[in-house]
């Protein structure tokens, strides 16, 4: 389990292809890695992926080909990704309860500066609008996020600069693809009203 506060940003340096697998080496920037073992989880780019092994300097994953599907940005040499350890269960919640779970890719229709923030608007997938509320939580790219607006299928979300300086959404452009969490709290609640109305 993880709360959407990333602590550093890594750099994807090495890709093995697999039978069924890639194998990722990572450069885990800032990122204390004294108390990290191999089997400990960390989430990358909001994928909850399994320390194989550890160096000096570098932390490998590996990334099965059902997970390449369904998220993006994890098969590029090179990419910047957000790192976050899995959480202790004394550890404060800063953010909310993130599974690491990807539900969907989001699109980004929108990054522009306003004021001394930036509106990022996305453009979601229709089997995640049901659990998407005003002011409710969003995991984007691991990052949890407070969902500002919605129009249709676009979510809007306000950055403050902090945010921006401590994870990769600082790159962002029109019409690249970003890996979505939708609240886990939300999802429970959409089931339970699935059930108790017979479906």
């Amino acid at each position: 389990m993880f709360t959407g506060i990333i602590e550093a940003i890594g750099e994807i340096k090495q890709l093995t292809q697999k039978s069924n697998a890639i194998s990722l080496q990572i450069a885990p920037g800032k990122l204390e890695m004294s108390d990290v073992k191999v089997g400990d989880s960390i989430a990358v780019n909001g994928v909850c992926l399994t320390v194989t092994s550890l160096t000096n300097h570098l932390f490998t994953v590996d990334v099965s080909e059902e997970t390449l599907h369904c998220t993006f940005g994890l098969n590029r040499v090179s990419n910047y990704v957000n790192l976050e350890k899995a959480m202790r269960l004394t550890d404060r919640l800063g953010g909310h309860l993130v599974s690491g779970h990807v539900d969907g890719i989001g699109e980004v229709r929108k990054f522009e500066q306003v004021g001394e923030n930036y509106l990022l608007a996305i453009k979601s997938p229709p089997s995640l609008l049901k659990y998407m509320v005003v002011k409710g939580s969003i995991t984007v790219n691991g990052v949890s996020l407070t969902v500002n607006r919605i129009c249709d299928d676009i979510l809007e979300i306000n950055l403050i600069p902090h945010t921006l300086a401590e994870t990769n959404l600082k790159h962002l452009k029109p019409g690249e693809q970003l890996n979505l969490e939708s609240d886990m709290l939300a999802r429970y609640v959409a089931r339970l009203m699935e059930f108790s109305s017979g479906r």
